[in-house]
């Protein structure tokens, strides 16, 4: 075996190999080998055979230190030399087979058990947690790995042959967010509205208007950026992250005004591509025209209702049938848009040195629309004839030159021509510089232009160039908003990204400075090289219907109306792709119900109920036709949409949660606070009314969710806020007790429950409801009696029991239940541990002890007076529903009937305060309430009904008061005969309840040792807990303990003589005598009352009369059908003072 022991890598020498084969004393090196099983059963341990290991495999093991290899079979079934030693068998002990323990390629492949044998110690773990080999193979895969299941490692395993190869993301900053951003930032408002703000604004306001949007952005893409660095977001871009961040509710409600912004936006885009084909392609294609000359506005809506309609349908056919196609496609539109922005600067550096001829026909300082004449002059000469123009003939109906129907306007002022695009070099940009906002039918005019101002006649007005809107700074920012958003398109595509956390905020800031520059540039030279009123010409009407910014592109207007016709089309067909891709991803994270059939789609996942019903929606937007409508609808719902990814970054910012550490360093919560303002500020400034009604469906909606109970937990910034909250207000409640105003009852409800861990008095719940109505702190504890360790999962089932009748009942608290040897103790522990800082229970509901005078076990009346006491210990009040099972359900009502309060003694004002609480409920609300109090020989009953109705009128508290007279103090033969059994019942009970194994001992004393044991010494407490007694007793006796049963042995014998003898306490005589008559008195006046609340008396010093103190409390409350004792807790719980 030397040679084995040099070759090899076996511990210890080969005497150890024979001696583990011999079974001799055991070496260290057999018992590290020796499975635990086998050491556990000395008879049993099998033989062992030492392997030997041959050089070449010698490289294969090297790395492998320690590792002892043995055959625990029986030597007769050990392996051949000629045998691979390659398996370990079992030692017949049910011990699992393994295939080689060495890590190699080939030997790995096959054995699946490597790891869990290896993690032994760890395989109970594995059995809800993922191996980390697996979790960080699925993290690099962007797999969504829900958290522990080995299910997903088996699916691995057997499907891995099925399995596509994941298609590693490639897609780098240009290509996968920079170009993309710049595709849905850039769009229709560029092209059709941008120069006609211009105008409107002024090129000053206009900076403004696009520094706030654009600030707005990028604030937003800042705090995006954090977010989104902040760990892997996959697709589902902004819905995800602000869900994520601030919980399902927010979530939803965001991302569905996210959807419906995204499906305006589609209508927007479809509107302003007909728009550019029925004023600016082909006008013929129009349907309908206009009857009158006022009837133009009617028929161009009708128009675009009518063919926004079939474009819809089309695009929604195109994304239904081929999606890829819309994704290739998108390059193209890209380039139209990048060609047309090229075509504006070319144009502008064109017009510094040779402006392109566009002129604008002025009667006076008002602009002429150009297409309803040939020739810029009231008269022209024909043959050396001066005729009328086609002009004449508009203003005054003739072409003789007569003057009597001519419009006075237009006889007093000349008719000149002015260059529409005077050029860069003209000094137009002074003139342009402010702003000049018209009112809606206001002619456009040009300032400082020479005119003689008169009103002219109105029914020539179609003649002008009109403002078909009011307009004000804040219309334009509304109208403006939509062309800035589109930030969010590369968040979107984070799964295809090679590295999203360095793409997305490198890419989005990029496009953001790139569109901003763009519009900071084109706003500059619209002012610079264009005439005003051509600017502010929305539809190009003085310039001959020519597309405005066309008029100023090289090498002709066609390249941007074309080029902004393709790209328009393009940006509506990505937002009908978009848009249910969004909503589908809403729906599969089921927290909004009833959207669950659009989570459905096609086999290869398309969502064709989504598209249908981003169809319909768009068509709406169609509906309203007016691209001055729809622009501030999205404007919205963008706006919301970034308030919040602002406020998800700003609020996981100011709880440094442990799990925020975005790779993206350059953010602060001041700039999201900032961007959320801006947001804010720039929905209402747009719009007032629509800010509120998009709020109002965003609230409506997480109120809905809310009320839902979306059961997700995402680990979300809300509920971290929730938390800090919570603890500094916690924090503030410890500085000390709350003010008598502000107290009120915060209950700990003790429920008990019965062997199916079913709530035996789910009327205490319903009591608890009722008189909490969700206001202040309500805990329901119980106690389950046995070993935490062996009973953990009992208590868990009982509080998931007792959460389930807490929904029923609607009691909004918390659930503690605990495992206890003594349920004395339990409860214990429950009112001193409740709660947590100064959000501490102040009052314990406890329920009565029903059956305890029929019952032996006298543990059930013991359990109820030692939390009496306890909670008298701890200071806290304690309420006890008697009859607790005839109190009403939170569905009945009490339409009349009185609660009456017997004021005995004076509690804090408890007695006070539960009535008023009580009629708070919609049960109790009917209900009157009557307060008695008790007068004595020498008490002036007359006056104390005054003193008590003046309190009560500066409590505030309505009631009935009543003083009843109690004169008669002698003790009737009833009382007397009713203690008297009270103590004959209890004496005899105390000598009955002895246990089959205590008379057996008993019987065996007198039986061996002719004595008597104490009757006194078996009541012991820790007894009456249920401590068991040793069925065998052997005793030994001294002879001062045989002196000691002698002198005893009396007690026991003459106690049954005894009960026939005996007299009752004066003391149990006197309290028997007070629960007799004032049980008279209330029965007399109380006996049809809803509900009776009554003072508690206190529980006995001395622990031998508590069983007397049961029965005192059962006469006092006997014949009453619903009563609640109540006992304060040492404080004054009701003030006078406000």
């Amino acid at each position: 075996m030397g040679g084995v022991e040099e070759r090899g890598f076996l511990r210890g020498s080969d005497r150890t190999g024979q001696e583990c084969a011999a079974g001799s004393a055991p070496h260290p090196a057999c018992l590290a080998a020796v499975p635990r099983g086998a050491l556990s059963a000395p008879p049993a341990m099998p033989h062992f055979t030492v392997v030997p290991v041959e050089d070449k495999h010698r490289a294969e093991y090297d790395s492998v230190e320690g590792l002892s290899w043995v055959d625990y079979r029986e030597p007769a079934a050990a392996p051949a030399a000629g045998d691979s030693y390659d398996t370990v068998s079992s030692d017949g002990h049910g011990n699992h087979k393994e295939n080689s323990p060495f890590l190699n390629s080939s030997e790995a492949s096959k054995g699946g058990d490597y790891y869990d044998k290896n993690l032994a110690l760890f395989e109970e773990e594995l059995d809800i947690r993922p191996k980390v080999s697996s979790l960080l193979g699925k993290l690099v895969n962007y797999t969504n790995l829900t958290q522990g299941v080995k299910e997903h490692e088996e699916a691995e395993s057997t499907d891995g042959s099925k399995k596509k190869v994941s298609k590693s993301p490639s897609m780098g900053t240009l290509m996968g967010v920079y170009l993309p951003c710049m595709q849905n930032i850039f769009g229709v408002i560029l092209f059709l509205r941008l120069t006609w703000m211009v105008g409107m604004a002024g090129v000053l306001q206009s900076f403004l208007i696009v520094l706030l949007c654009c600030c707005c952005t990028m604030l937003t893409t800042i705090s995006m950026s954090a977010i989104a660095t902040n760990g892997v977001v996959p697709a589902g871009g902004s819905y995800f992250m602000i869900s994520r961040s601030l919980g399902p509710e927010f979530g939803g409600a965001v991302g569905l005004c996210f959807y419906l912004g995204t499906t305006f936006a589609g209508a927007m885009y479809i509107l302003g591509a007909i728009e550019i084909l029925l004023t600016y392609i082909v006008p013929q294609a129009a349907i309908f025209y206009p009857s009158g000359a006022h009837d133009a506005s009617s028929a161009m809506l009708n128009n675009m209702r009518v063919y926004g309609t079939v474009f819809l349908i089309l695009m929604a056919v195109v994304v239904f049938v081929g999606v890829k196609y819309v994704n290739k496609f998108a390059s193209l539109f890209l380039a139209c848009v990048v060609i047309s922005i090229l075509s504006i600067y070319a144009g502008a550096i064109k017009s510094i040195f040779d402006p392109p001829e566009f002129p604008i026909c002025m009667l006076g300082n008002r602009t002429l629309i150009r297409d309803q004449f040939d020739v810029c002059a009231k008269t022209i000469v024909k043959d050396n004839i001066t005729v009328a123009s086609k002009l004449w003939e508009n203003f005054c109906h003739n072409t003789n030159l007569t003057t009597e129907n001519c419009d006075e306007y237009f006889l007093l002022n000349n008719v000149t021509e002015i260059a529409g695009i005077p050029g860069a070099a003209s000094g137009i940009l002074k003139d342009n510089l402010w702003s000049n906002y018209l009112e809606k039918g206001e002619v456009l005019e040009k300032a400082h232009h020479p005119s003689v101002d008169v009103a002219g006649q109105k029914s020539n007005f179609h003649l002008y160039v009109l403002s078909d809107i009011s307009t004000s700074f804040m219309v334009l920012v509304g109208i403006f908003f939509p062309s800035v958003t589109g930030i969010m398109a590369g968040s979107n595509r984070s799964g295809d990204l090679k590295d999203a956390q360095k793409s997305i905020p490198v890419g989005t800031i990029l496009a953001i400075v790139t569109t901003s520059l763009v519009y900071f540039s084109c706003v500059l030279l619209f002012g610079a090289c264009i005439e005003g009123v051509v600017l502010r010409d929305k539809y190009g009407d003085a310039v001959n219907k020519n597309l405005v910014v066309g008029t100023l592109s090289w090498p002709s207007p066609w390249v941007i109306v074309i080029g902004s016709f393709f790209s328009t089309c393009g940006a509506g067909l990505q937002s009908l792709t978009g848009a249910p891709r969004l909503l589908q991803a809403i729906a599969k994270d089921n927290i909004i119900p009833f959207l669950w059939v659009f989570g459905h789609g096609k086999a290869n996942g398309e969502p064709t109920w989504a598209l249908l019903l981003t169809a319909l929606i768009a068509e709406l937007g169609i509906l309203i036709a007016s691209l001055d409508m729809v622009a501030p609808i999205l404007s919205m719902f963008f706006l919301m949409c970034y308030l919040f990814v602002n406020l998800a970054c700003a609020v996981q910012t100011l709880l440094r949660t442990p799990n925020w550490r975005p790779r993206f360093k350059y953010y602060h919560w001041a700039l999201s606070f900032l961007g959320m303002s801006i947001c804010l500020a720039l929905m209402f400034i747009s719009s007032w009314y629509y800010a509120l009604v998009a709020m109002l469906i965003a609230g409506m909606i997480y109120k809905y969710i809310e009320y839902q109970g979306a059961e997700k937990e995402w680990g979300d910034g809300i509920r971290g806020l929730s938390l800090s909250a919570a603890r500094y207000a916690l924090l503030r409640l410890e500085e000390g007790p709350p003010h008598t105003k502000n107290w009120r009852p915060q209950l700990l409800v003790l429920l008990k429950l019965d062997e199916d861990l079913h709530v035996k008095y789910p009327r205490l719940l319903t009591f608890a409801s009722q008189l909490k109505a969700g206001k202040g702190l309500t805990i329901i504890g119980s106690v389950i009696q046995g070993n935490f360790l062996e009973t953990y999962g009992e208590a868990q089932a009982a509080e998931q029991t007792i959460k389930n009748m807490m929904d029923i009942e609607k009691v909004k608290g918390f659930c503690q239940v605990v495992v206890a040897n003594k349920v004395r103790e339990g409860i214990a522990h429950l009112i001193q541990s409740c709660g947590l800082g100064g959000m501490k229970h102040n009052t314990v509901v406890l329920g009565w002890p029903y059956g305890w005078r029929q019952s032996e076990d006298p543990r059930s009346w013991k359990t109820f007076i030692g939390t009496v006491r306890c909670t008298t210990a701890a200071h806290l009040a304690l309420l006890v529903p008697k009859n607790v099972s005839f109190y009403p359900s939170n569905h009945e009502r009490y339409n009349e009937g009185n609660i009456d309060v017997w004021w005995i003694v004076h509690d804090g004002g408890m007695l006070m305060l539960l009535p008023f609480l009580l009629k708070q409920h919609k049960v109790w609300r009917k209900c009157k309430m009557r307060i008695f109090t008790v007068a004595q020989m020498d008490d002036n009953s007359i006056q104390m009904k005054k003193d008590l109705a003046t309190f009560l009128y500066q409590l505030r508290i309505e009631a009935e008061v009543e003083v009843v007279e109690m004169h008669n103090s002698d003790i009737s033969a009833y009382t007397y005969e009713r203690t008297l059994m009270m103590e004959q019942r209890s004496q005899m009970l105390r000598q009955m309840r002895l246990t089959k194994t205590e008379r057996e001992r008993e019987a065996q004393l007198v039986k061996d040792r002719h004595s008597i044991a104490r009757l006194e010494s078996l009541y012991s407490d820790e007894e009456d807990e249920g401590d068991t007694v040793p069925e065998n007793i052997q005793m030994t006796w001294t002879k001062e303990k045989c002196d000691a049963e002698k002198r005893n042995r009396g007690s026991a014998v003459g106690s049954f003589r005894d009960l026939i003898s005996i007299k009752p306490n004066q003391s149990n005589v006197r309290r028997m005598h007070t629960a007799v008559k004032l049980n008279e008195v209330i029965v007399n006046r109380s006996h049809d009352a809803r509900l009776v609340l009554l003072n508690m008396p206190g529980p006995p010093k001395n622990t031998d009369g508590d069983e007397n103190y049961m029965e005192f409390l059962e006469v006092l409350t006997e014949g009453l059908e619903r009563v609640l004792l109540v006992r304060g807790g040492g404080r004054e719980v009701i003030t006078i003072y406000s």
